[in-house]
């Protein structure tokens, strides 16, 4: 896990680090099975959250419908912080067997943006190029 200053504190640890490993299990849960590549955005706020979840697929990157469950432990990761120290956006990558958290805070990001704005830079830092496939529509 990382934050701002890529450090983390032993107690905050113990408190986010079992919530994010329950992450894990509900994005491997989404994408039926691996995780591996697996790219999950989020962002949250007072009385609010947001997030997509995406598959690295070689040629492309597939989106995947999140659940109540990925919500709820957003939610609960967000309001693990302390109020003055909670982050606005977690960006968390599986890369084979392990995981990876990079927190971004309100001061860090643009006010003015919204979460429909930051998450396709997110997704082009993260894939470049690659196509992201998403799911038809119903018809």
């Amino acid at each position: 896990m990382k934050g701002r200053d890529n450090k983390v504190s032993k107690d905050k640890y113990d408190l986010l680090g079992p919530i994010l490993a329950d992450v894990g299990g509900e994005l491997s849960r989404i994408v039926g099975g691996d995780p591996d590549g697996v790219y999950l955005y989020a962002e949250a706020g007072p009385g609010w959250y947001g997030y997509a979840v995406f598959k690295d697929e070689g040629a492309g990157i597939r989106y995947f419908s999140g659940t109540s469950e990925l919500g709820d432990l957003i939610w609960e990761a967000w309001n693990a912080e302390e109020s003055d120290k909670r982050w606005a956006v977690m960006e968390y990558e599986v890369k084979g067997t392990k995981f990876d958290v990079k927190f971004q805070f309100p001061d860090e990001i643009d006010p003015n943006e919204s979460e429909m704005d930051r998450r396709p830079r997110a997704l082009k830092r993260r894939f470049g190029d690659k196509p992201v496939i998403y799911p038809l529509p119903p018809s």
